[in-house]
Parts: C-alpha cells; structure tokens; sequence
C-alpha cells in the first residue's frame, strides 16, 4: 500500500499565498517562519508514521513549486515520491485529477485530499478497520455539527455508503467524509472506470461524485468513523486560522 495525494488544486480563496504556491504548499506552521510546515508536510508525516515507504502526489496548479521540493520532502520523511501530472487541473474537477492517478490505485493506496489537515489517529482507523472484504473505507467525522458546505454522506449500517455529496439536508446525513480514504488495490479498476464516467460527464464534478457512481451499481463503499478529532478542510483565510492552531497540536 501506498500514499495517495491530490495537490493539483489552485485555492483562489487562499491568495495570496497560491498565487505562487497550490493549496498543498500553504504553510500551516508559525507565521513568518523560514520553511514553515505545509499542509503537504502533514501529509507526508503521516504517511510516514504509520510505515509508507512510497507516495504519488497528483501535482498541477503551481506543480513546479511541488518538483522543487521533492528531494527535500523525500530525504525529510524517508519517502519515495512520484508526482503524476494533471494536464486539466486549473479547468476540471478532482474527479479527473484522482482518475490521472488510477495506475497509483493498483498497489492499493491511502488517499489523502492536499487541503485536509489531520492527526494520523485518521489512517490509523482506516488501517485498524480492513479486514472484512472492505474495498473502499471512507473516514467519516459523525461529530462534527454540519452545514451546507460538507461532504455529506448516508451510512446504511449493513449496506454501507448510500448517498454522497454537499447537496443534501444536514439533518439526513450520518456524518462528514473528510477527504481521507482506504483504497484496496481490488477496487482499482471499479473506481477508475467511475471516475471516467463521472468527469465524461461532467468535468465540473467531484471524485466523491464518482464513489456515488460506484455506490449506484450495487459498490459497496464502507465508511470508519475518526472519533472527536480535531481536523479542517483548508479552503479559505478563516480555515487556514484554524489548521495553524490544529497543526501546532500534531
């Protein structure tokens, strides 16, 4: 098994820092410091704790700055890092993007979005709940208090994950998919035939949309609740306040 990033996204909401750097890159380590820690860092650190050797990270938007940074990233966490170019990523959704990694999912992967910042207790549950012919294990905060904004998801508690997306009635939903998944090498080829279907579709659509694409043809997706943790998906200024003071805790 490897590790899986998607870093290919601009994070127009984070100027000015992604006016040189992708999301990934935006420091969440103390303001004004030299080689601040990233949220890619995060990541990376991880994925390293729990024993990865090898990550893909699907670069586009800024990836020069990514290519710049890979020996360092590799000597710093003991990592082999392959980066996979995404040729659409300032033009189409992550649907696409997770698809440009689809030969990464054959060895089984730990998907990690490159805007999540969150302690490693997440892909030690994902870990901790294969086992039971699970092909795909969603991490899943049932804590957190939702709103429009959230993937949401709906968990049958026999037949797994039933609907996911942000279009849904908070109160419907069982909890909030963080941006963390187990990918079974077994699921590979399911997955990445969704994927092109969901983004032939429409190129404006999540990869999550492609998990529902998979859920519709009888999938069976299973989800692992993270516990009360404390994480955030980075997409704006007030989001970034908060991973600065949740990174400093990790």
């Amino acid at each position: 098994m490897i590790g899986l990033v998607l870093a290919a996204g601009a994070g127009r909401r984070l100027r000015p820092y992604t006016d040189t750097l992708p999301k990934a890159l935006v420091p969440v380590g103390p303001t004004g410091e030299e080689d601040a820690t990233t949220i890619l860092d995060l990541t990376l650190a991880n994925f390293a704790e729990i024993g990865l050797t090898e990550v893909a990270i699907i670069v586009g938007y800024r990836k020069e700055a990514v290519y710049a940074r890979k020996e360092a990233l590799e000597a710093k966490y003991g990592l082999k890092l392959t980066l996979i170019d995404n040729d659409k990523a300032e033009e189409w959704n992550n649907a696409y993007s997770l698809w440009c990694g689809r030969d990464a999912l054959k060895d089984g992967v730990i998907l990690a979005n490159g805007d999540t910042v969150h302690p490693v207790s997440v892909e030690k549950t994902l870990l901790a709940a294969r086992g039971n012919g699970q092909k795909i294990i969603l991490a899943l905060d049932t804590v957190k208090q939702l709103a429009d904004e959230e993937m949401k998801v709906i968990v049958d508690p026999e037949k797994g994950v039933q609907r996911i997306t942000k279009l849904m009635d908070p109160a419907e939903a069982t909890g909030e998919y963080i941006g963390v998944t187990l990918i079974e090498g077994e699921a590979a080829a399911d997955l990445a035939d969704a994927l092109k279907v969901t983004f032939e579709r429409d190129p404006d659509l999540y990869y999550e949309d492609g998990y529902q694409e998979l859920v519709n043809r009888g999938f069976k997706i299973d989800v692992a609740p993270i516990g009360d943790v404390q994480w955030v998906e980075i997409d704006n200024h007030d989001d970034l306040a908060k991973g600065r003071g949740i990174a400093c805790q990790y």
